[in-house]
């Protein structure tokens, strides 16, 4: 085999578990590193305490006296842990996370050094605007942007560097992040249920959306990455034939963890405790080398920070391991991709989870009322939702491996089934209101309190209902939690605030009572949005049928997909809400859209010069080697030769098939790339990108990946799937 695989394949047998040695009680280290509630009421004066807690719980402004006396704090709280920078921690459209350190350390007269951390430092930083994706918003010489301070998620010590969670705007006020808008959309999405929540309790003051991910990844030892240029640089293979052994015994999924991963974990789980990342699952998923991990539920802004710290933490920790963690959603053909199902709800101030079922009937109404808002608003706005998972590495997984498909359909299982069709169909005709409301009582009435395990899973669901929350199950494991997050609580507060307006008319109009004109409103709502309720198998090519008869959208590429981010509906969705205004919108969409044109350029980059200088080149080596063996036997045995030689003539054969497509298609894929790049509109391009340039990708890969099963196993370049799956 190559030097560089033979010398990956050693370096990465001889790696050893590094175990942590654990001295305390997690519970003790959880949130040491960051300036919580308990760090503040230790540091700050009441009155600063209190400042703080309204601008978190109230959106309270903070004042510049008050923000000189929490930054002294933080500072000296800080200093006390040895930290020596300190950073605006910001989310920009890039997808990673971004951070510039400063010192507290400044000069001042006759040369005498202090530390200084001032109000104005803490709230406001000013980094370069222009150098991030901005869609259009910044001109390349307006280089000005702003990061603000974000008091509902605490800052947080991350080696020597105090770190401060901050949203980042434009000099023109535009927001160029995913906090911004996720900010905005949690904030309708609690007027909105506030507004609806006082039906039931009038005592209801806020309303939290929550969330739960789950991050999926796969752990490969980084001497073994290295030895693979695709996973360098597009993060998965563009090559590789499936090993004899894949997933199809399932011995993997829940096994007893690798000892080398259990010590990344465990090291990992120590870090995320300390910067109050409450993880609390892990376990082994259904493909070789791939594992997931899951914290309990946080309110939607902290757990998507938390989410993108944890990200960022993985990354580090693996390097001490000496593994690369990969996020990409489909690294491995023919084996499990990645997602990171998002678990969403919402919960009020006074400790209801407003999407679990209660023990009365006025209780269950509650619920219900939330629920078939939800799936309105998602089946009014299926498109959006899809558009907010779309990107060049998800299409690859969507659709196969247990991953839900490009269709939106929401699985409730089949009591909540039974329960909307009997409210469905509870009345033909007008009925008086006492009649309408002894059977709407009887119908909600039968909702069981626990539905968590009264129907079993549909792993098929992009949206499904698990008892008291629903599952996204269809965001991908690289995908910031920010983007779907504010699409989904955005389209569930402008429901809301619909249902509100029309309970609201048909009391007023009609007379009716409350709970009366409730129920009606439902009724019409599950009429209306039924379509979206699947519970079979989404794989199905009958689904695909059934869903474009139901006029369910399937818009299986991302260029495709994402038209929906810039619809009219979304526009008005969006500015209707202050979530985003129109050229927040669009600057979304270009920069999503070129994002997706250089994905699938670089891995088209990346597969060519596989193909040409490492590939190819092999198999001109081994079949050099085989003319000689054919030369050999024709020198023995003469005219016989030919009868005796033939295997290997015909692998000689074939080895020049082959290599003429891989060139053949290399040369096509190039002709069309420089097609594509001339292409002046981006969404043109993109389109162009594809469906004329990625369709190469697979066809090379074939003839790729049959010449991995001819040649030589020793003089075959590339790390193979069973080193890199297989390898502990």
């Amino acid at each position: 085999m190559s030097k560089l695989r033979f010398h990956a394949i050693k370096q990465s047998l001889k790696r050893k578990p590094k175990f942590i040695e654990e001295t305390q009680r997690r519970s003790s280290l959880f949130g040491t590193n960051v300036f919580n509630d308990k760090a503040m009421l230790q540091a700050l004066t009441k009155d600063t305490y209190k400042s703080v807690k309204g601008a978190i719980n109230k959106g309270k402004k903070i004042n510049r006296v008050t923000a000189d006396q929490i930054a002294l704090a933080m500072k000296e709280w800080a200093l006390s842990k040895g930290v020596t920078h300190y950073t605006h921690w910001f989310q920009p459209l890039t997808g990673a996370t971004a951070e510039k350190h400063d010192a507290f350390f400044e000069t001042i007269n006759e040369g005498i050094a202090i530390e200084r951390f001032a109000g104005n430092q803490l709230v406001q930083q000013e980094p370069d605007a222009s150098s991030f994706p901005h869609g259009g918003i910044r001109n390349t010489f307006e280089a000005r942007g702003y990061t603000a301070w974000d008091p509902t998620s605490p800052a947080f010590i991350y080696g020597k560097t105090l770190c401060i969670p901050t949203v980042f705007v434009s000099y023109t006020g535009e927001a160029l992040d995913y906090k911004t808008p996720l900010l905005r959309a949690l904030n309708a999405i609690d007027g909105a249920s506030v507004n609806v929540a006082k039906y039931f309790d009038k005592n209801v003051r806020k309303v939290n959306a929550s969330l739960g991910w789950e991050q999926e990844y796969f752990l490969i030892d980084s001497a073994l990455v290295a030895s693979r240029p695709d996973i360098v640089f597009a993060g998965r293979t563009l090559l590789g034939h499936s090993p004899a052994k894949g997933q199809q015994l399932d011995d993997h999924y829940f096994g007893s963890i690798p000892n080398r991963a259990m010590a990344f974990m465990r090291d990992l789980e120590l870090e995320s405790l300390l910067l109050a990342i409450p993880v609390k699952t892990r376990h082994n998923e259904v493909a070789p080398n791939q594992f997931e991990l899951a914290p309990i539920y946080e309110e939607a802004n902290l757990a998507v920070d938390h989410n993108s710290l944890l990200m960022d933490i993985m990354d580090k920790v693996a390097e001490r391991h000496n593994f690369k963690v990969l996020f990409h959603e489909k690294p491995f053909a023919g084996v499990n991709g990645s997602g990171k199902h998002n678990n969403w709800s919402l919960s009020t101030d006074t400790g209801v989870n407003l999407l679990a079922p209660g023990t009365t009937p006025m209780s269950n109404l509650q619920f219900l009322t939330f629920f078939i808002n939800t799936i309105k608003a998602v089946y009014d706005n299926e498109e959006l939702l899809r558009a907010s998972i779309a990107s060049a590495s998800n299409d690859y997984r969507l659709g196969a491996n247990e991953a839900p498909p490009a269709i939106i359909s929401i699985f409730i299982g089949e009591q909540l089934t039974k329960v909307l069709k009997e409210l469905e169909t509870v009345t033909k005709g007008k009925l008086s209101p006492q009649e309408k409301t002894d059977l709407k009582l009887n119908v909600v009435g039968k909702i069981p309190e626990i539905l968590l395990d009264n129907t079993d899973r549909n792993r098929t669901s992009p949206f499904a209902f698990t008892g008291n929350k629903f599952e996204f199950r269809a965001v991908g494991s690289s995908a910031n939690c920010a983007k779907p997050m504010t699409v989904l609580n955005s389209i569930v507060a402008k429901q809301l605030i619909d249902f509100k307006s029309e309970v609201d008319a048909l009391i007023n109009k009609k007379d009716l009572k409350k709970d009366e004109a409730i129920f009606n409103i439902l009724r019409e709502y599950i009429k209306e949005s039924k379509n979206i309720l699947f519970e079979g198998n989404g794989y199905g090519e009958d689904w695909q049928k059934e869903a474009k008869k139901r006029g369910l959208s399937n818009n299986r590429t991302t260029p495709k997909a994402l038209k929906a981010r810039v619809s009219k509906q979304t526009i008005d969705l969006y500015t209707s809400l202050g979530v985003m205004n129109e050229k927040e919108i669009n600057a979304r969409y270009e920069i999503d859209i070129e994002e997706y044109t250089k994905h699938v350029q670089i891995e088209g980059r990346v597969l060519g010069d596989l193909a040409k200088n490492h590939v190819i080149p092999t198999a001109v080596k081994y079949q050099n080697i085989l003319i000689e063996n054919v030369r050999g036997l024709k020198d023995i045995y003469g005219a016989q030769f030919k009868a005796i030689a033939k295997e290997q003539m015909d692998l000689i054969q074939d080895i020049s098939k082959r290599i003429e497509l891989i060139n053949s298609g290399v040369n096509a894929m190039v002709e069309e790339r420089k097609k594509a790049n001339k292409v002046i509109d981006n969404e043109k391009r993109a389109t162009f990108y594809c469906e004329k340039v990625k369709p190469y990708f697979d066809e090379i890969r074939y003839h790729c990946d049959k010449l991995e099963l001819m040649v030589d196993d020793e003089i075959w370049p590339l790390t193979k799937y069973r080193e890199l799956l297989f390898t502990k």
